[in-house]
Protein backbone atom coordinates (compact mmCIF):
# COMPACT_ATOMS: atom_id res chain seq x y z
CA UNK A 1 0.00 0.00 0.00
CA UNK A 2 1.20 3.33 -1.35
CA UNK A 3 2.47 5.32 2.25
CA UNK A 4 1.70 8.91 0.31
CA UNK A 5 -2.03 10.13 0.34
CA UNK A 6 -3.50 11.18 -2.56
CA UNK A 7 -5.13 15.11 -2.56
CA UNK A 8 -8.93 16.41 -4.05
CA UNK A 9 -9.71 20.12 -4.25
CA UNK A 10 -12.37 21.04 -2.14
CA UNK A 11 -14.33 24.36 -1.91
CA UNK A 12 -13.38 27.43 -3.99
CA UNK A 13 -11.80 30.70 -4.17
CA UNK A 14 -10.53 31.89 -0.48
CA UNK A 15 -12.39 28.60 0.66
CA UNK A 16 -10.39 25.89 -1.27
CA UNK A 17 -8.15 23.38 0.29
CA UNK A 18 -6.46 20.25 -0.56
CA UNK A 19 -7.72 17.33 1.22
CA UNK A 20 -5.36 13.84 1.93
CA UNK A 21 -6.73 10.81 0.91
CA UNK A 22 -6.25 7.05 1.57
CA UNK A 23 -8.44 4.57 -0.13
CA UNK A 24 -7.67 0.39 -0.47
CA UNK A 25 -9.70 -1.26 -2.91
CA UNK A 26 -11.75 -4.26 -1.76
CA UNK A 27 -15.50 -5.64 -1.69
CA UNK A 28 -18.46 -3.62 -0.45
CA UNK A 29 -19.54 -2.63 2.02
CA UNK A 30 -16.31 -0.37 2.50
CA UNK A 31 -15.42 1.08 5.35
CA UNK A 32 -15.05 5.19 5.57
CA UNK A 33 -13.50 6.72 8.33
CA UNK A 34 -14.23 10.06 10.34
CA UNK A 35 -12.10 11.18 12.65
CA UNK A 36 -12.07 13.48 15.36
CA UNK A 37 -11.77 17.23 16.33
CA UNK A 38 -7.91 17.44 16.18
CA UNK A 39 -7.72 14.21 15.03
CA UNK A 40 -5.84 12.65 11.65
CA UNK A 41 -6.30 9.81 9.65
CA UNK A 42 -3.11 8.07 11.03
CA UNK A 43 -4.44 8.01 14.32
CA UNK A 44 -4.42 4.10 16.00
CA UNK A 45 -8.68 3.88 15.73
CA UNK A 46 -8.11 4.52 11.76
CA UNK A 47 -4.68 2.68 10.93
CA UNK A 48 -6.43 -0.31 12.80
CA UNK A 49 -9.31 -0.04 10.78
CA UNK A 50 -7.23 -0.08 7.26
CA UNK A 51 -5.33 -2.60 8.42
CA UNK A 52 -8.19 -4.86 9.60
CA UNK A 53 -9.81 -3.83 5.98
CA UNK A 54 -6.25 -4.96 4.57
CA UNK A 55 -6.76 -8.21 5.91
CA UNK A 56 -10.27 -9.53 4.90
CA UNK A 57 -10.20 -7.50 1.93
CA UNK A 58 -13.13 -4.75 2.32
CA UNK A 59 -12.62 -1.52 0.82
CA UNK A 60 -11.84 1.36 2.92
CA UNK A 61 -11.22 5.30 2.74
CA UNK A 62 -10.09 7.68 4.96
CA UNK A 63 -8.96 11.54 4.94
CA UNK A 64 -7.94 14.80 6.85
CA UNK A 65 -10.37 17.26 7.27
CA UNK A 66 -9.01 20.45 6.03
CA UNK A 67 -6.39 21.76 8.88
CA UNK A 68 -5.67 18.23 10.30
CA UNK A 69 -2.99 16.25 9.70
CA UNK A 70 -1.63 15.90 5.99
CA UNK A 71 -4.91 18.17 4.60
CA UNK A 72 -3.98 21.63 3.52
CA UNK A 73 -5.99 24.84 5.52
CA UNK A 74 -5.48 26.27 8.86
CA UNK A 75 -7.30 24.34 12.19
CA UNK A 76 -8.31 27.62 13.13
CA UNK A 77 -10.31 28.55 10.01
CA UNK A 78 -12.00 25.33 10.27
CA UNK A 79 -16.03 24.65 11.43
CA UNK A 80 -18.40 22.14 11.17
CA UNK A 81 -19.88 23.25 7.93
CA UNK A 82 -16.63 23.10 6.55
CA UNK A 83 -15.32 19.46 7.53
CA UNK A 84 -18.88 18.36 6.72
CA UNK A 85 -18.56 19.76 3.46
CA UNK A 86 -14.90 17.61 3.29
CA UNK A 87 -16.40 14.33 4.20
CA UNK A 88 -19.06 14.92 1.32
CA UNK A 89 -16.91 16.01 -0.86
CA UNK A 90 -15.11 12.66 -0.24
CA UNK A 91 -18.12 10.44 0.29
CA UNK A 92 -18.76 11.10 -3.02
CA UNK A 93 -15.47 11.13 -5.52
CA UNK A 94 -13.75 8.65 -3.67
CA UNK A 95 -16.30 5.75 -1.84
CA UNK A 96 -17.53 3.48 -4.45
CA UNK A 97 -20.79 0.86 -2.93
CA UNK A 98 -22.51 0.96 0.24
CA UNK A 99 -20.40 2.39 2.96
CA UNK A 100 -20.29 1.44 6.82
CA UNK A 101 -19.63 4.92 7.93
CA UNK A 102 -17.22 4.70 11.18
CA UNK A 103 -17.22 8.28 13.26
CA UNK A 104 -14.92 8.99 15.83
CA UNK A 105 -16.08 11.75 18.19
CA UNK A 106 -16.31 14.57 16.37
CA UNK A 107 -16.61 12.26 14.06
CA UNK A 108 -19.89 10.86 14.96
CA UNK A 109 -21.50 14.57 14.53
CA UNK A 110 -19.88 14.26 11.10
CA UNK A 111 -21.47 10.96 10.27
CA UNK A 112 -25.00 12.17 11.62
CA UNK A 113 -24.69 14.80 9.54
CA UNK A 114 -23.65 13.10 6.25
CA UNK A 115 -26.23 10.85 6.58
CA UNK A 116 -28.85 13.61 6.71
CA UNK A 117 -26.98 15.40 3.48
CA UNK A 118 -26.97 11.88 1.68
CA UNK A 119 -30.61 11.13 2.21
CA UNK A 120 -31.79 14.89 0.36
CA UNK A 121 -29.58 13.71 -2.76
CA UNK A 122 -30.86 11.22 -5.72
CA UNK A 123 -29.99 7.95 -5.17
CA UNK A 124 -26.59 6.56 -6.48
CA UNK A 125 -24.26 4.26 -6.40
CA UNK A 126 -22.48 5.02 -3.45
CA UNK A 127 -24.52 5.07 -0.55
CA UNK A 128 -24.70 4.88 3.17
CA UNK A 129 -25.23 1.05 4.69
CA UNK A 130 -24.96 2.42 8.46
CA UNK A 131 -22.77 3.75 10.94
CA UNK A 132 -20.65 2.89 14.00
CA UNK A 133 -20.29 5.84 16.17
CA UNK A 134 -17.25 5.93 18.92
CA UNK A 135 -17.53 8.06 21.84
CA UNK A 136 -19.76 9.96 19.12
CA UNK A 137 -20.06 14.10 20.04
CA UNK A 138 -22.83 15.46 18.58
CA UNK A 139 -23.30 19.39 19.09
CA UNK A 140 -19.96 19.25 21.22
CA UNK A 141 -19.42 22.84 20.32
CA UNK A 142 -22.58 24.04 22.13
CA UNK A 143 -23.57 21.08 24.91
CA UNK A 144 -19.83 19.75 25.85
CA UNK A 145 -17.46 23.05 24.90
CA UNK A 146 -20.35 26.50 25.45
CA UNK A 147 -22.21 24.92 28.03
CA UNK A 148 -19.58 24.04 30.05
CA UNK A 149 -17.11 27.47 29.67
CA UNK A 150 -16.86 29.95 32.07
CA UNK A 151 -17.78 33.49 31.84
CA UNK A 152 -14.62 34.44 31.15
CA UNK A 153 -13.85 32.16 28.58
CA UNK A 154 -16.65 32.66 26.78
CA UNK A 155 -16.18 36.89 27.00
CA UNK A 156 -12.78 36.27 25.71
CA UNK A 157 -14.31 34.09 23.20
CA UNK A 158 -16.99 36.93 22.20
CA UNK A 159 -14.43 39.92 22.36
CA UNK A 160 -11.58 38.62 21.27
CA UNK A 161 -12.52 36.13 18.83
CA UNK A 162 -11.00 33.25 20.04
CA UNK A 163 -9.48 31.04 23.63
CA UNK A 164 -6.65 29.17 23.25
CA UNK A 165 -7.33 26.11 25.20
CA UNK A 166 -5.62 23.57 26.96
CA UNK A 167 -4.85 20.55 25.31
CA UNK A 168 -5.76 16.92 28.24
CA UNK A 169 -3.07 15.12 25.44
CA UNK A 170 0.10 16.66 26.16
CA UNK A 171 -0.06 19.00 22.67
CA UNK A 172 0.17 22.66 22.94
CA UNK A 173 -3.13 24.72 23.66
CA UNK A 174 -5.58 25.41 20.41
CA UNK A 175 -7.65 28.05 19.52
CA UNK A 176 -11.44 27.51 20.04
CA UNK A 177 -12.79 30.02 17.93
CA UNK A 178 -16.20 31.91 17.97
CA UNK A 179 -17.18 31.20 14.08
CA UNK A 180 -16.90 27.32 15.35
CA UNK A 181 -19.08 28.19 18.03
CA UNK A 182 -21.54 29.87 16.10
CA UNK A 183 -21.54 27.43 13.25
CA UNK A 184 -22.27 24.55 15.28
CA UNK A 185 -25.27 26.18 16.42
CA UNK A 186 -26.54 25.56 12.59
CA UNK A 187 -26.08 21.80 12.61
CA UNK A 188 -27.54 20.95 16.26
CA UNK A 189 -28.85 17.54 16.19
CA UNK A 190 -30.14 16.84 19.46
CA UNK A 191 -32.79 18.58 19.79
CA UNK A 192 -34.90 16.57 17.89
CA UNK A 193 -35.44 12.73 16.79
CA UNK A 194 -33.19 11.68 14.09
CA UNK A 195 -34.73 9.27 11.57
CA UNK A 196 -31.50 7.51 9.56
CA UNK A 197 -33.12 4.52 8.11
CA UNK A 198 -29.77 2.03 8.60
CA UNK A 199 -28.55 0.52 11.46
CA UNK A 200 -26.59 2.26 14.00
CA UNK A 201 -24.04 0.40 16.97
CA UNK A 202 -22.55 2.96 19.33
CA UNK A 203 -19.21 2.30 21.46
CA UNK A 204 -18.79 4.18 24.43
CA UNK A 205 -16.32 4.59 27.27
CA UNK A 206 -17.98 5.27 30.95
CA UNK A 207 -14.67 6.62 31.86
CA UNK A 208 -14.84 8.87 29.21
CA UNK A 209 -13.90 12.20 30.42
CA UNK A 210 -14.77 14.37 27.43
CA UNK A 211 -17.72 12.59 25.89
CA UNK A 212 -20.03 11.67 29.10
CA UNK A 213 -21.44 8.34 28.20
CA UNK A 214 -24.96 9.89 29.13
CA UNK A 215 -23.95 11.95 26.05
CA UNK A 216 -24.13 8.90 24.11
CA UNK A 217 -27.74 7.51 25.77
CA UNK A 218 -29.57 10.85 25.09
CA UNK A 219 -28.51 10.09 21.14
CA UNK A 220 -30.15 6.79 20.84
CA UNK A 221 -32.94 8.36 22.30
CA UNK A 222 -33.25 10.88 19.23
CA UNK A 223 -32.43 7.38 17.18
CA UNK A 224 -35.91 5.73 18.24
CA UNK A 225 -37.21 4.45 15.18
CA UNK A 226 -33.45 3.03 14.34
CA UNK A 227 -31.99 -0.46 14.71
CA UNK A 228 -29.27 1.07 17.49
CA UNK A 229 -27.42 -1.09 19.34
CA UNK A 230 -25.14 0.65 22.31
CA UNK A 231 -22.23 -0.73 23.71
CA UNK A 232 -20.98 0.50 27.47
CA UNK A 233 -17.71 -0.04 27.76
CA UNK A 234 -17.42 0.20 32.04
CA UNK A 235 -13.41 0.51 32.09
CA UNK A 236 -13.26 2.67 29.09
CA UNK A 237 -12.08 6.29 27.82
CA UNK A 238 -12.87 8.20 25.37
CA UNK A 239 -9.94 7.46 22.93
CA UNK A 240 -11.23 3.93 23.24
CA UNK A 241 -7.96 2.70 21.52
CA UNK A 242 -6.65 -0.37 23.58
CA UNK A 243 -5.98 -3.57 22.08
CA UNK A 244 -9.74 -4.56 23.48
CA UNK A 245 -11.34 -1.30 22.28
CA UNK A 246 -9.56 -2.23 18.62
CA UNK A 247 -10.74 -5.77 18.43
CA UNK A 248 -14.57 -4.57 19.63
CA UNK A 249 -14.60 -2.22 17.10
CA UNK A 250 -13.27 -3.98 14.23
CA UNK A 251 -16.03 -7.30 15.33
CA UNK A 252 -18.74 -4.83 15.05
CA UNK A 253 -17.53 -3.45 11.90
CA UNK A 254 -17.38 -6.82 10.90
CA UNK A 255 -21.01 -7.81 12.50
CA UNK A 256 -22.49 -4.98 10.85
CA UNK A 257 -21.12 -5.34 7.40
CA UNK A 258 -22.36 -9.22 7.92
CA UNK A 259 -25.79 -8.15 8.23
CA UNK A 260 -26.36 -6.33 5.11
Amino acid sequence: MNDAPEHIEVGAGANARRIAVRKQAGTAPGIFWLGGFKSDMRGTKAEALAAHAARSGRACVRFDYSGHGESGGRFEDGTISSWLEDALAVFETQARGPQIVVGSSMGGWIALLLAAALAKKPARETSLAGLVLIAPAPDFTEALMWAEFSPEVKREIEEEGFWQRPSAYGEDPYPITRTLIEDGRKHLVLNKPIELGVPVRILQGVKDPDVPFGHAMKLVSCLAQDDVVLTLVKDGDHRLSRPEDLDRLTRTVDELAGGL
